[in-house]
């Protein structure tokens, strides 16, 4: 059961994000209490599907850099994040583009809680 709750408060987070359905302060207060290493491959995934030349590419990435900007702490978790052996395992075995969204939720987060 923890583990279908952490993918869905994930889900929710990235949804926040790409979808722009809840406030910035709304998506960090889900963000703050999530493992670092989430955090970062969140963010990651993000950049990795909305590239410059994606037409939502602008409202995405706006909405993320919002976010990192509005609460640095969030940066910061990202990069923290981002040094986990797990993002090294994941990134010699996958691109980010390789999984959809739920996918790639399901897949970090049973890593990270197994």
């Amino acid at each position: 059961m923890a583990f279908q709750q952490e993918k869905q408060a994930a889900l929710r987070i990235l949804s926040a994000i790409e979808d722009g359905n809840l406030k910035v302060s709304e998506t960090f207060y889900l963000l703050e209490d999530v493992d670092p290493t989430l955090v970062y491959f969140i963010f990651a995934w993000i950049r990795a599907w909305y590239p410059s030349s994606h037409p939502a590419a602008d409202g995405v990435l706006g909405r993320l850099s919002d976010l990192c900007t509005q609460y640095p702490k969030a940066a910061r978790m990202a990069k923290e994040g981002e040094s986990d052996s797990l993002v090294t395992w994941f990134e010699d075995q996958f691109g980010y583009r390789d999984l959809r969204n739920h996918e790639f939720i399901d897949l970090v987060v049973e890593k990270l809680e197994g």
